[in-house]
C-alpha cells in the first residue's frame, strides 16, 4: 500500500490536468471508490444537485478481453457515498462538457450513458486507464502509485481529518469497521501522538504533594 499526502495529491492532480483520464482521478481521490465501481458508474447514479450521492449499483471487469458490467459482489459494495461539495460542482461542470461533446457527435447525452467513457461513449478498459495513469504519475515524479493507491489515499486523508472509521467503512464499502481498522492500523498507530498531544493540552499540570 502507498498513499500520497497532500501535497503528493496536488502534484497528481496537475500532472494530470491535461489527461483525457483526468476526471475518473479526480473522482476516485474524492470518492474512494474501486476502479471497476467508477468505471461502471452511469449519469443516473450521480446526483450532485440535492443529495450530493453516488449509488454504486454496478461494476466494470474485463475478462478475456471483454469489458463486462456486472452487479457488485456483496451487499456492502452495493452503497451510497457522499460526495464533498467540490467533486459534486465538478461533476456537475463534467455533465455539462459531456453533453456538449455528444451534441458535437450529434447525439443526446442518456442518463443510462456511463460516466467516465471513451468519446464514442464506450467503456474505459480498465487495462488502458492503469496504463495511461502510469504515465501519468511517472510525469509526475511519483515513485510505487498505482490507480488503487487513490483508494487508499482517500481513507488515509479521511483518518487523518479525524473522520469516523464507521463512515470510512461505510464509504469503502468494506463487510466491517474491524475490517478497516485492520487495513489502516498503520495510520491510526502513527496518530496516537497527535491524539495525546492534544489530550496533554486538555488536562492541567499534575500536581505532587496530594499523598
Amino acid at each position: 500500500m502507498r498513499t500520497l499526502d497532500p501535497t503528493e495529491v496536488n502534484i497528481l492532480l496537475e500532472a494530470a490536468q491535461e489527461s483525457y483520464y483526468y476526471p475518473v482521478i479526480y473522482t476516485a481521490l474524492s470518492s474512494g471508490l474501486r476502479q471497476a465501481e467508477l468505471l461502471g458508474l452511469r449519469w443516473r447514479d450521480l446526483d450532485p444537485d440535492i443529495m450530493l450521492s453516488i449509488s454504486v449499483s454496478r461494476v466494470l471487469y474485463k475478462r478475456k478481453r471483454v469489458c463486462e458490467l456486472r452487479d457488485p459482489k456483496t451487499n456492502h459494495s452495493r452503497r451510497y457515498v457522499s460526495m464533498t461539495p467540490k467533486l459534486a460542482a465538478y461533476l456537475r461542470e463534467y455533465k455539462t462538457e459531456r453533453e456538449s461533446l455528444n451534441l458535437h457527435l450529434g447525439r443526446l447525452l442518456n442518463l443510462d450513458d456511463l460516466v467516465f467513457a471513451s468519446v464514442e461513449g464506450k467503456p474505459i478498459d480498465p487495462g488502458v486507464l492503469s496504463h495511461n495513469f502510469a504515465r501519468i504519475v511517472k510525469r509526475a515524479g511519483l515513485k510505487n502509485i498505482r490507480f488503487h493507491d487513490l483508494r487508499h489515499t482517500f481513507a488515509s486523508l479521511m483518518l487523518l481529518r479525524g473522520a469516523k472509521p464507521k463512515v470510512i467503512s461505510e464509504a469503502l464499502g468494506h463487510a466491517s469497521v474491524a475490517f478497516t481498522m485492520d487495513t489502516y492500523s498503520h495510520i491510526i498507530e502513527g496518530m496516537q501522538s497527535d491524539d495525546m498531544a492534544l489530550l496533554d493540552e486538555i488536562l492541567p499540570v499534575g500536581k505532587n504533594g496530594g499523598c
